[in-house]
C-alpha cells in the first residue's frame, strides 16, 4: 500500500477520552491515524496502544487555536498522503460551569476560540483533502445537554459549532464529502467530570465501546 493509496484519518483532541478512543478504533479498522492533540504523553500512550495492536499513527502535538501550524499540518497532509478519508473532531474546551452572569472573559474566549472559531479553519482546511478523498467523511459531536442551566459558555459554542456543521453538510451533500453529527452516550471523561464530579461513572458508557459504535453507524 502506497501513501496515496492508504486510508488516512485525522483526529483532532487525540490523547484521551473519546478522541484517542476513535483514533484506537480507527487504526484497529485499517486507518493510518493523524493524531493531533496539545499533550504529549497522551499522544505518546495512544501511539503505544497503536502499534501493540498492529496500527499505525503520526502524531502531531498542536494546539488546534494555532493557524499557522494547522494549516502547515494540513499542507504536509496533502504532501504526503494528498488526501483524509475520515475527519473525527474531538477536540474541544470546556469551561467550568457557573451562571452566565458569573463567567470568566478569559475563559469564554478560549471556549469561543476552540469550539467555533478553530472549526471553521478546521473546515476551510481539511475539506480540500476530503474532496481528495473518494468517499470523504467528516465527523463531529453533538451534545444534548448543551442546553442545561449553568451550560451558557459551553452550550452556546456547541450549538453554533453544529450550526456550521450543519451548513458545512447541507454544502457537501453533492460534491464529496459527507459530514455526520452524531452524539455519543455520556462516557467517563475529563470533560464530564468536569461537569458532573460526583456522578457514579461506573454507570456511564465505556469510551472504547463508544467509539465502536459510533464507526458503526457509519459503516466503517
Amino acid at each position: 500500500m502506497t501513501d496515496q493509496t492508504q486510508k488516512i484519518a485525522l483526529v483532532t483532541g487525540a490523547s484521551r477520552g473519546l478522541g484517542a478512543a476513535m483514533a484506537e478504533a480507527l487504526a484497529g479498522r485499517g486507518y493510518h491515524v493523524i493524531a493531533l492533540a496539545r499533550t504529549v504523553g497522551g499522544l505518546e500512550e495512544l501511539d503505544d496502544r497503536i502499534k501493540a495492536a498492529g496500527g499505525s499513527a503520526t502524531l502531531v502535538p498542536v494546539d488546534i487555536n494555532d493557524d499557522d501550524a494547522m494549516a502547515q499540518i494540513c499542507h504536509s497532509i496533502h504532501d504526503r498522503w494528498g488526501h483524509v478519508d475520515l475527519l473525527v473532531h474531538a477536540a474541544i474546551h470546556v469551561p467550568p460551569l457557573a451562571p452566565m452572569e458569573h463567567v470568566d472573559a478569559k475563559d469564554l474566549d478560549k471556549t469561543l476560540a476552540t469550539n467555533i472559531r478553530a472549526t471553521a479553519r478546521l473546515i476551510l482546511n481539511t475539506t480540500p483533502l476530503l474532496k481528495a478523498a473518494e468517499t470523504g467523511q467528516a465527523v463531529l459531536f453533538d451534545d444534548p445537554e448543551q442546553a442545561d442551566k449553568f451550560h451558557g459558555a459551553y452550550g452556546l459554542t456547541k450549538a453554533a459549532q453544529m450550526r456550521m456543521a450543519a451548513s458545512w453538510r447541507d454544502e457537501t451533500a453533492k460534491t464529496g464529502v459527507a459530514v455526520h453529527m452524531l452524539i455519543p452516550a455520556p462516557m467517563p471523561t475529563a470533560t464530564r467530570g468536569r461537569f458532573y464530579p460526583g456522578e457514579d461513572r461506573s454507570k456511564l458508557a465505556d469510551c472504547h465501546a463508544e467509539a465502536a459504535r459510533l464507526l458503526d453507524q457509519l459503516s466503517l
